[in-house]
């Protein structure tokens, strides 16, 4: 994944840089006698949504042409699936659960695939109206849902 996000970085969105792999390090926490503080994301965004997903269903299933989003999971686990557009090659995947920040840069497809019950937090660039966000996305098909159904739960 690193050479493709580093494609999709500066060269081709306007000098924006991403992280190099989907799933993001978190810096360390700040702890003191009453908690910890974590840090997850320090950059302009316009839209944040808390997300709940019931196991074996599927979402995204598309890309954005411009937008990009970080998803912290606060419970769950997910398989993510992902490549550059227009690819033909079998999209990358990676398991993906609680405390874990993962990243999806424009121009990337993708498809997040719930292994459990999940709830999650996704911090976005653009606005998540939904005449926005219909505008600004593709769908595509790297999973079935049916069949993701099926496997998951055998329903």
């Amino acid at each position: 994944m690193g050479s493709m996000v580093g494609r999709l970085g500066s060269s081709e969105l306007a000098g924006e840089t991403w992280p190099d792999r989907p799933i993001v390090e978190l810096p360390s926490g700040y702890e003191d006698a009453r908690g910890i503080i974590q840090p997850l994301v320090d950059v302009s965004h316009q839209s944040a949504l808390l997300i709940t997903s019931a196991k074996g269903t599927v979402r995204a299933n598309h890309y954005h042409k411009t937008d990009w989003h970080y998803c912290y999971f606060l419970s769950g686990k997910l398989e993510y699936l992902y490549r550059p557009v227009g690819s033909d090659a079998a999209p990358e995947r990676i398991v993906v659960g609680a405390g874990q920040l993962l990243f999806t840069p424009p121009m990337v497809e993708h498809a997040l695939v719930f292994l459990e019950d999940t709830v999650f937090l996704t911090l976005s660039r653009n606005l998540r109206r939904q005449e926005n966000y219909e505008g600004d996305l593709v769908r595509v098909a790297l999973v079935d849902p049916v069949e993701v159904r099926e496997r998951l739960i055998g329903v």
